[in-house]
C-alpha cells in the first residue's frame, strides 16, 4: 500500500536526499508501510533505502545514512497515514450510542483501532484485530496496548458488545500477555450484568495475566435520558456502588499481598456514588489509570494540600472574590477543597456551582460531560465576582469548545465574567484560586 507524501521537513534526512512531497512512500529496507506503526518502526535504523514512486508509479530508490531513532521528517495526510479504524460492536453500555442527534459529527464516531491505543492510550476491545495485527504488535514491541475488557466469559461479552466474534476476540488478550506485551484494562462495570461473581470471575483471570497485565481500572456505566432504544440497565445506587467498591479492594489487597500492587482499581466515580472516602494516595500505586478517573480527586487534594504547607497566608494583597463550576459528582470535594484554601487565605472569596446535566439527564453528573446551555442556563444572572473557573475537561482538546460547541467567548459575553480554565494539576487550581503563580 503506497502512501501519499504531503510534506518533507526543511533540514530533515528526507529533504537533503531528495525526497519530495507528492511523492509515494512505498517501503523502507525492503518493508512494506502500510500505516504510521510501519513508519516509525522502521525508519528508526540509522542506514534506510527508502522506495518512493512518482504519480505515474515510476519507483526510485533513496539510500540515506542519519542518527539513530532520529525521525525522517517526512509528513502524511492522516497521523495514521490511513483511515482511522470505526467500532464494529453494538455495546449495550457504549456511550455514543445515547447521544442525542445535532451534535458535531465527530463525537458520534466510535474508533477501535489498535494504533491509536499505542499512540494516544486509547482503549480498543480487540474484536477489530487480525492474527496478522497481533503479530506486527508483537514483532514491534508496541506496549502497552489498553484494552476495554469488560468482561473474560466468552458468552456475556458477545451479549454487552453485540458482536459474535467478542468472545473469540479475548484469545488475542492471552495471547499478547504471553508473548510479553504489556497491556492495561478497563471494565465498563453494568449493575447485575458484570459485576457481582461475573466481576469476580473476570478479576481472577485478569490476575493470572500479571505482570503482562499492568493495571486495570473498574468505571460505572454512564446512562443518559437518550436510551429509548438501548437495553434497560439499571443505575447504580450508593448500596450497588459500595459492593463494587468492595469485591476489588478485598482483590486489591489480594494482589497487593501477591504482587506488591493493587492491580485493579475503583474509579472515583464509585466512591461518590456509594458516599464513601476516597482512598489515600498509596493505595493507587502510582496512580496508572488517571485517564480513567482513578485516583484524580485524592491526587488533586494532595498536591493542592503540599502546595498549602508553603503558602504564606499574606500572599493575598487585597479580597478576591471568584466563582467555580464543576459537575455534581466532584462538587462536595471541590468545596472542601477551596475551603481549605480560603482558610489559609481569609481574602479569597468564592462559590462552587455544581452544574446539574439536564442535557444528558440527572444519571450523568461528572464535570467532563457539562455542556455549555447547562451552565448558561443555571449561571444566568448569578453573583460570579471577578472570574469563573472551569475545569479543562469541560472542553474539548483544541480548548475552545464545549461539548454542544459553546464556546468560551460565548460563555464569557453571555455571563458577562472573564472565564480562565483551569489545568487537572493542583498548581493549576491554586494559581487559578489566587491569581497568581507566585506561591
Amino acid at each position: 500500500m503506497a502512501v501519499r507524501i504531503t510534506g518533507v521537513e526543511a533540514r530533515s534526512p528526507a529533504k537533503r536526499h531528495g525526497i519530495r512531497p507528492g511523492e509515494y512512500l512505498i517501503s523502507i529496507n525492503g518493508h512494506p508501510v502500510r500505516d504510521v506503526l510501519d513508519f516509525r518502526f522502521y525508519e528508526t535504523e540509522p542506514e534506510l533505502t527508502v522506495c518512493v514512486a512518482d504519480e505515474a508509479g515510476v519507483q526510485r530508490q533513496v539510500h540515506l545514512r542519519k542518527p539513530r531513532y532520529s525521525f525522517l521528517g517526512l509528513e502524511f495526510e492522516t497521523y495514521l497515514m490511513d483511515k482511522q479504524r470505526r467500532c464494529r460492536n453494538n455495546c449495550m453500555f457504549c456511550f455514543i450510542d445515547q447521544m442525542p442527534p445535532g451534535m458535531r459529527e465527530s463525537l458520534y464516531f466510535k474508533d477501535d483501532d489498535n494504533r491509536l491505543s499505542f499512540l494516544f492510550g486509547n482503549y480498543i476491545t480487540l474484536t477489530n484485530l487480525s492474527q496478522e495485527e497481533v503479530d506486527r504488535i508483537v514483532e514491534m514491541h508496541i506496549s502497552p496496548i489498553n484494552i476495554s475488557v469488560h468482561t473474560t466469559n466468552p458468552e456475556l461479552r458477545v451479549k454487552m458488545m453485540g458482536n459474535r466474534f467478542a468472545g473469540k476476540s479475548l484469545d488475542f488478550l492471552y495471547q499478547l500477555a504471553e508473548r510479553g506485551t504489556q497491556l492495561n484494562g478497563q471494565l465498563v462495570l453494568c449493575p447485575g450484568v458484570n459485576d457481582g461473581d461475573e466481576l469476580r470471575r473476570t478479576l481472577s483471570d485478569l490476575k493470572k495475566l500479571y505482570p503482562a497485565m499492568q493495571s486495570v481500572a473498574a468505571v460505572p456505566v454512564g446512562l443518559t435520558r437518550y436510551r429509548d432504544s438501548l437495553p434497560h440497565i439499571d443505575p447504580y445506587t450508593a448500596e450497588t456502588a459500595g459492593e463494587v467498591i468492595d469485591i476489588i479492594e478485598s482483590f486489591a489487597a489480594q494482589c497487593r499481598k501477591e504482587f506488591g500492587v493493587g492491580l485493579c482499581y475503583a474509579s472515583d466515580e464509585f466512591y461518590l456514588l456509594a458516599g464513601r472516602p476516597l482512598p489515600e494516595e498509596e493505595y493507587y500505586d502510582g496512580y496508572v489509570q488517571l485517564d480513567n478517573g482513578v485516583g484524580s480527586i485524592t491526587l488533586l487534594r494532595t498536591q493542592v494540600r503540599e502546595l498549602l504547607e508553603e503558602l504564606e497566608p499574606s500572599v493575598l494583597d487585597a479580597p478576591r472574590k471568584i466563582s467555580l463550576i464543576t459537575g455534581e459528582g466532584a462538587a462536595p470535594v471541590l468545596r472542601e477543597l477551596v475551603a481549605e484554601v480560603r482558610e489559609k487565605c481569609p481574602m479569597l472569596d468564592f462559590t462552587v456551582y455544581s452544574i446539574r446535566n439536564d442535557f444528558f439527564g440527572p444519571l450523568i453528573n461528572v464535570s467532563g460531560l457539562v455542556t455549555g446551555q447547562d451552565i448558561l442556563a443555571q449561571l444566568q444572572g448569578k453573583e460570579l465576582g471577578e472570574e469563573l473557573l472551569m475545569p479543562n475537561v469541560m472542553l474539548r482538546h483544541e480548548g475552545d469548545l464545549l461539548l454542544d460547541d459553546v464556546s468560551l467567548c460565548g460563555l464569557e459575553e453571555k455571563l458577562g465574567v472573564t472565564v480562565r480554565v483551569v489545568g487537572s494539576e493542583g498548581a493549576d487550581l491554586l494559581e487559578a484560586l489566587l491569581g497568581t503563580a507566585d506561591f
